[in-house]
């Protein structure tokens, strides 16, 4: 085929063509994604996939991005590109450059990710780049964790800078985060790993553009963002044009905080504004703006639009906005370490004006935040005597439940929307010190209604030397929980207690006792429709798995188990 045809001037063998070469360019970002969890050294990565990787044009417009990832990182990913070329234009890159931030606001949105972009030359011409991300163990600073009241205590912050010139590698740099971390090996070598990611997808790109012919990807950079952006138009299209309003009250850290988002539909697009959204808070739960407009774009495209491909294009269609000096839209230097606490609150929001539009189509709100435990031992890390037991520093990965969907239950102990994997327990136990003794389901936990809530999960967790630890808690929907819609029940909030009693606050570190052991019952999802008119027969099945207890099928479906016969 022609490398250049004007776009008028397609051939119908032009667009298969294309659509040939999309696909192919669909794999080789899913081959770039595969290499960094295959290649990373932290479970967040390599067990958990808290990672994105995609390709853009030397405009930085996203023209594909991988399955694997999240939408926080994916999304925000899209914006930080933007960022890399106005600080190091494409004309100034050479082969074999690597460049490199965790930026906030020019990222996505803390300190623990870690962004790489790599240009990728063809006959010693730019023609594209890749850029990756992945949340890294430890940053330094206070580790993990919500209590810092400035950005300059959450970590190492690495401006947009040259992470290798011309192939070579700046040790300097790498010797001041090695000097910087608690984990400086796994944190180095996620590093590498994100490198290696952006050199795989660039040979097959090189690869790809030989074997089609291809001198730039000018003409599929067109034709695929061209084509996403009408395919997407076309499907708000065919929505009531008009305003709507949703507002959603949340935990915070030291107030709570109400989330409120207007939804504006017309044939342009939609605008999504969070204007009456709470102030910015004391301590590290603040969003910037970037980690704002990825989880609630991807809000809109879980209903809407959510089999046209995710790129520039389509993500144009959707435009969202925050004032500044509110939580969505904090200001340098806010404390961001937590922001995902709130920022994965934003696709509920978006789906409670959606559900005003189109009812039949939105779940309910599920547990939406991360349940991630940071754990961590060590002298001066928790108040007691530590012995002579081993350091470590763990953030390991796990989720509540999902709200109920149109015609199907919630999932359980599923993190939506951020799509990351739970952390097996057995991996968690070979590089902590620490006995998981319970993980299971929360049974009654997930909210009653025709379609039922997924359930959360309960774990347990002690030293395996007894000794004190820490966990620094990002965890909301201890007050609040996941909310039913049209008729469903609320899912069951989440609660956090020491095994001798004390109950511990959702957020901030605190010490788990020497001996004694932490118990994270993590919330259900929102029901979705009228219990009643949930399938008796399913309802049976829950009560033999214990997903709800007979008392529950009782007191709230109207249906004893014992008898086998509703009280309708």
């Amino acid at each position: 085929m022609t490398a250049n045809r004007p776009t008028g001037n397609r051939t119908a063998l032009d667009q298969i063509h294309m659509q040939i070469q999309w696909n192919r360019l669909l794999s080789v970002v899913e081959e770039q994604a595969q290499t960094l969890v295959r290649t990373a050294f932290s479970t967040s990565a390599r067990e958990a996939g808290d990672i994105s990787a995609g390709v853009f044009d030397t405009q930085g417009r996203m023209l594909a991005q991988a399955v694997t990832g999240t939408p926080g990182h994916v999304n925000a990913m899209a914006a930080s590109v933007g960022f890399f070329l106005e600080t190091f234009p494409i004309a100034t890159m050479a082969e074999g450059d690597v460049f490199i931030t965790n930026d906030p606001w020019k990222g996505t949105g803390h300190l623990n990710d870690f962004t790489v972009v790599t240009p990728t030359f063809l006959d010693g011409r730019p023609v594209g780049l890749f850029a990756c991300t992945s949340h890294v163990v430890d940053v330094g600073g206070r580790g993990f964790g919500p209590d810092g009241r400035q950005v300059y205590e959450e970590g190492i912050n690495v401006p947009i800078m040259r992470l290798a010139s011309r192939g070579t590698v700046d040790e300097g740099l790498m010797g001041v985060i090695r000097v910087n971390v608690r984990n400086p090996v796994e944190v180095e070598g996620d590093i590498y790993s994100l490198m290696a990611c952006n050199e795989v997808g660039g040979r097959r790109l090189v690869d790809m553009m030989r074997e089609f012919g291809l001198a730039d990807l000018d003409e599929l950079g067109r034709h695929i963002i061209e084509s996403s952006r009408a395919g997407m138009l076309e499907e708000i299209r065919k929505l009531p044009k008009g305003t709507w309003k949703n507002a959603m009250r949340i935990d915070g850290f030291e107030k709570e905080l109400d989330l409120v988002g207007t939804l504006t539909v017309t044939d342009d697009g939609i605008d999504v504004d969070f204007a009456g959204t709470s102030g910015p808070s004391s301590f590290g739960i603040n969003v910037p703006l970037t980690y704002t407009q990825a989880y609630a774009s991807f809000g809109v495209r879980c209903v809407i639009g959510g089999a046209v491909p995710n790129n520039a294009g389509s993500l144009g269609a959707v435009r969202v906005t925050a004032p500044e000096g509110t939580i969505l839209n904090a200001l340098h230097p806010a404390a961001v370490a937590g922001r995902h606490v709130i920022g994965q609150m934003l696709p509920d929001v978006v789906l409670g004006c959606l559900n005003q539009v189109i009812p039949d189509r939105v779940p309910a709100e599920g547990t939406s935040c991360l349940w991630n435990p940071v754990l961590l031992g060590g002298p001066g890390i928790a108040d007691g005597d530590y012995g002579k037991s081993r350091p470590f520093a763990m953030n390991t990965f796990h989720a509540g439940g999902t709200g109920a969907r149109p015609g199907k239950d919630g999932l359980n102990a599923t993190a939506f929307p951020s799509g990351v994997r739970n952390t097996p327990v057995e991996v968690n136990e070979t590089i902590a010190p620490l006995i998981f003794w319970k993980k299971e389901y929360r049974t009654d936990s997930g909210g009653p209604g025709a379609h039922r809530g997924g359930l959360g999960q309960v774990m347990e967790i002690s030293h395996a030397d007894g000794a004190p630890f820490a966990m620094n808690c990002m965890f909301d929907r201890v007050i609040h929980p996941p909310r039913g819609r049209n008729g469903g029940h609320d899912g069951t909030a989440g609660k956090l207690q020491l095994a001798s009693g004390p109950l511990f606050k959702g957020k901030g570190r605190q010490t788990i006792p020497a001996g004694d052991r932490i118990i994270i019952s993590m919330p259900g999802g929102g029901g979705l429709g009228d219990p009643a008119a949930r399938d008796r027969a399913q309802l049976a099945v829950d009560v033999r798995d214990g997903f709800v207890s007979p008392e529950q099928a009782k007191a709230v479906y109207g249906w004893d188990a014992a008898a086998g016969a509703g009280d309708d």
